[in-house]
């Protein structure tokens, strides 16, 4: 009996198909996570399923989305709606069925996208290791203790019968990025520039970057008296677990600076704590563009794959993360390749997704070894071909409104897994080929990945950001300041289009390539960090700055012409 059990057990271990072999589990030695202890039994864990897509309906998507992004082709603008696009997935039902009724045979809730390419089960975590043959623990953040969430530990898989028609099922093995935010004090010198106004009164400190510090150097209208309100435009900020406001840090933020920001919807749950991250994005992003309806939408788990099917389903028009990770703890090619189909389906139907760029230069979360020399890291989803990477900048002369450098944290490289994007070749071979670039050494990058950032914004620590939060003022610093500023500001050129009957922007990356004069250029610094050696600004675009930072009136007059011609 006992030989006869283990040839059962050895057929059934047969049947089952180990997914995103290429990913290692959780490495203490490596990991910034910390594995703790089981969940409870009546503890759940939500997970994305991706389903398999015909590599013609992909194929036929990505041309799609190229089509209507590009300001040349003449389907610019002309978008999808969620049904005509899972028409064009095409997604059997058979298949979806198949792998709904085996998760929910497991004891999970299931819940099917619009688009069909993807599931979305909830269920006890000792029935999802099960269903998933692996184990689940909770993990903590060495700089975040407080910030918990649930994954596997060993390799997961699925019966082969079920494998067939699944690409990944996320994120049992990824592990988000979390970056402690860069803050000081809001203090008071006596070394400031004539020409360096607040307009937020004594709250900001004399040094710190405010809305209308903004608006000077990008040349933006940021009251909303001077911005005209368009039927339809809106936008959006992502935070995760712990990241929430308090309406009470909001209200001082608009005492003190004059401004009216507000959150217009949340989707999801907010507890009345302050998270910085949080506030950070709310009050300026609402600051740069108050005449756009803000929503914030807070999921509970830390899931990249859950969010993008999220908003790629809703219609919100422009959406800023400060989220993501080195490419090098996302190395299934199926995990990296369902969130770009997301990505293309939200810029099928006319949505922008800008992503902060990282805080640690060339070097990633993972550093670039003992003595700096390292290879560099790139960033996903920053180094996607699909989205905008925002980078960070700060002045060249502190309180000085004026010409900016390279943040030298600032995420910038080249994708290892990605190639260049027609869109972007231009201005990188130029790059390159710029005797100025000094370009690092070669065996530390891959020249020919998709490069990132795409245009920049103020984020670093020469001038920290101004923020109300947990009942005080202080200073935050990082791309995740840049990212929901360039945001809000493609969020009035939307309000600009919508407002002469044109459609919103979309997919901005096409956009920007053709019109990169139109940003300020960026021309000293680089982005090593820790390491030795980083990417050098230039005259052009470059892997520091990207086309440089926004000029509201040069952008305003393109974003109409990019339509009309």
């Amino acid at each position: 009996m006992m030989f006869l059990g283990a040839l059962v057990s050895s057929a059934a271990a047969a049947s089952l198909v180990q997914m995103e072999p290429h990913v290692m589990p959780h490495n203490p030695m490596t990991s910034s996570w910390v594995k703790q202890g089981k969940p409870s039994e009546a503890q759940n864990i939500s997970l994305i399923v991706g389903l398999k897509v015909e590599q013609e309906n992909l194929a036929a998507l990505e041309k799609f989305f190229w089509e209507v992004s590009n300001p040349k082709h003449e389907k610019y603008g002309q978008y999808k709606n969620n049904a005509e696009l899972a028409e064009m997935l095409a997604v059997p039902a058979v298949r979806v069925n198949l792998v709904k009724e085996y998760f929910e045979k497991a004891g999970a809730i299931a819940e099917v996208n619009v688009h069909y390419d993807a599931i979305k089960v909830n269920m006890r975590a000792s029935l999802a290791e099960k269903a998933l043959n692996t184990e689940i623990y909770w993990f903590s953040h060495m700089n975040a203790k407080d910030t918990m969430i649930m994954r596997a530990s060993s390799a997961y898989h699925l019966p082969r019968d079920i494998e067939e028609h699944v690409t990944i099922v996320g994120e049992l093995l990824q592990f988000p990025r979390i970056a402690a935010p860069k803050v000081a004090e809001a203090v008071s010198t006596g070394n400031v520039s004539s020409g360096w106004s607040t307009g937020c009164g004594t709250s900001c400190g004399t040094t710190f970057v405010t809305p209308k510090i903004l608006s000077e150097r990008y040349g933006f209208p940021y009251t909303v008296s001077n911005q005209k309100a368009a039927n339809g435009n809106t936008m959006a900020v992502a935070e995760f677990q712990t990241q929430y406001y308090k309406q009470t840090d909001i209200d001082s933020f608009n005492s003190a600076c004059g401004t009216t920001v507000s959150v217009d919807t949340l989707i999801g749950k907010n507890f009345n704590t302050a998270g910085v991250e949080a506030e950070l994005d709310i009050e300026y992003m609402a600051a740069v563009a108050p005449s756009v309806p803000l929503t914030v939408i807070n999921n509970v788990q830390y899931s990249l794959l859950d969010w993008v099917n999220q908003i790629s389903a809703l219609d919100i028009l422009v959406h800023s993360v400060s989220y993501g990770n080195d490419e090098a703890q996302q190395t299934s090619t199926s995990y990296m390749t369902q969130c770009n189909t997301a990505f293309m389906k939200a810029g099928a139907k006319g949505i922008s997704i800008l992503f902060a760029s990282g805080d640690q230069g060339v070097c990633g979360r993972e550093g670039c070894g003992l003595f700096g020399t390292g290879a560099f890291h790139p960033d996903f989803p920053a180094g996607s071909p699909y989205i905008t990477a925002v980078g960070g900048t700060d002045f060249v002369t502190k309180s000085v409104v004026g010409a900016e450098q390279a943040w030298s944290s600032g995420g910038g490289g080249f994708s290892d897994t990605f190639d260049i994007p027609s869109y972007q070749a231009s201005a990188v071979a130029g790059y390159l080929a710029n005797p100025s670039a000094d370009l690092p050494p070669s065996n530390l990058w891959t020249s020919t990945g998709r490069a990132y950032p795409d245009v920049a914004a103020l984020g670093g620590t020469v001038n920290y950001y101004c923020v109300a939060t947990g009942g005080r003022f202080g200073g935050v610093a990082g791309t995740s300041a840049s990212s929901p500023v360039v945001a809000g500001i493609f969020a009035l050129l939307n309000g600009l289009r919508l407002n002469a009957n044109a459609p919103a922007m979309g997919f901005l990356n096409p956009f920007i390539y053709e019109n990169c004069g139109s940003f300020q250029d960026v021309t000293v610094g680089s982005n090593p960090d820790s390491g030795r050696y980083g990417f050098t600004a230039v005259s052009g675009w470059d892997p520091a700055t990207g086309c440089g930072t926004p000029s509201y009136g040069a952008l305003a007059a393109k974003a109409m012409a990019a339509y009309t011609k």
